[in-house]
């Protein structure tokens, strides 16, 4: 996996999965300061690559959760470095 194939919108949302844990797309929205669709389509490619996967919320169905793969976005961070620090900062 490359890190050009995730747009600069998806590795920070999937930075701030990371760091908060679970949310919802609209949880999402106001922390990153992002439109929702741009974090729509940031969850939908991160989901592609298998770096989060959409979880039930129990306290309101009609919003999920998403939840960061720990493990494959740590080797992601580690092997592209230079790229996360680049859009984080």
């Amino acid at each position: 996996m490359s890190s050009f194939e995730l747009p600069r919108s998806a590795i920070i949302v999937l930075d701030r999965l990371q760091n908060d844990g679970p949310m919802t797309p609209k949880d999402i929205t106001s922390k990153v300061d992002l439109a929702p669709r741009t974090v729509s389509f940031a969850l939908r490619k991160l989901m592609g690559q298998k770096l989060c996967k959409k979880i039930p919320n129990l306290r309101d169905m009609r919003q999920p959760l998403y939840q960061a793969d720990s493990e494959r976005a740590r080797e992601l961070r580690m092997k592209y470095e230079h790229v996360f620090r680049q859009v984080l900062m």
